[in-house]
């Protein structure tokens, strides 16, 4: 997709297929971090004393990454959405890019950073890491690897609300009475395809084991997934599938807003 082409960013199997290639991201990023301790430290609350910053050494590192690549205009991606405020960013280097208007006015406004973040270090973390303690070796090798699997789950959820803008301009009628009605119900039965969201669990049972395995042991040698399978369906399927349908429909009640 190209998103100065607003029609093949809104083309569903487009869609589709970004999404396909996030959850390889998504997989290889919780293998890298498979190698480490949990190191539940650096999620702690100044933990580590950092001069003017109130937080925890990931969230420092965070800000550090983001305030970084904010100066490469990646924020201003359609797709991309940071953690930290724009006030806490930098002005980008690079000149602006004239993205043409895709989604509604007021899409920035949906932003579940904070529940992603909080997900992930309570219930992802901990059961991706090899096992559970500190590794004071591995403080920012552990923290550069959260780092990069919260942007990436941050891209996918909110990808959803591509999708919700696809389905809305190719049914408006129905959407429309939905969203007048205030029916987030409807709004989710609507945007939910059940046979496509067991197609995602089935393809990542499958990748799991393809991406997380030696390919040149043999079965007989008893080969050791680096992330088990059950462990990313149930996350998909338990977490990453309803945030990204919650976000959808808080897109779409309040679509109506933006008369184009």
């Amino acid at each position: 997709m190209d998103f100065l082409k607003p029609e093949t960013v809104l083309d569903l199997s487009n869609i589709r297929s970004a999404l396909v290639r996030m959850e390889d991201t998504i997989i290889f990023n919780f293998i890298e971090r498979s190698q480490f301790f949990s190191t539940p430290s650096i999620y702690e609350p100044n933990r580590y004393p950092i001069p003017n910053f109130n937080g925890s050494f990931v969230e420092y590192a965070l800000l550090q990454k983001e305030r970084s690549e904010s100066q490469l205009r990646r924020f201003q991606a359609p797709d991309e959405h940071s953690f930290f405020p724009a006030s806490e960013l930098c002005e980008p280097i690079l000149s602006p890019i004239n993205y043409p208007k895709i989604l509604a006015s007021y899409n920035e406004e949906i932003n579940v950073n904070d529940e992603i973040k909080e997900y992930y270090i309570n219930n992802i973390a901990p059961v991706i890491s090899v096992t559970q303690g500190e590794q004071q070796e591995n403080l920012g090798s552990c923290t550069l690897c959260d780092i990069d699997c919260l942007q990436a789950l941050s891209r996918r959820i909110h990808f959803g609300k591509f999708v919700a803008e696809s389905k809305f301009i190719n049914d408006r009628e129905a959407y429309t009475i939905m969203i007048k009605n205030k029916d987030a119900k409807g709004l989710e039965a609507a945007i939910t395809n059940a046979a496509v969201e067991e197609k995602i669990l089935q393809r990542l049972t499958e990748k799991a084991v393809a991406y997380g395995t030696d390919p040149l042991l043999r079965v007989s040698q008893n080969q050791q997934s680096k992330v088990r399978s059950d462990v990313l369906v149930s996350i998909y399927k338990n977490w990453v599938i309803p945030l990204t349908r919650k976000v959808e429909v808080d897109y779409l009640l309040r679509r109506l807003e933006d008369d184009y």
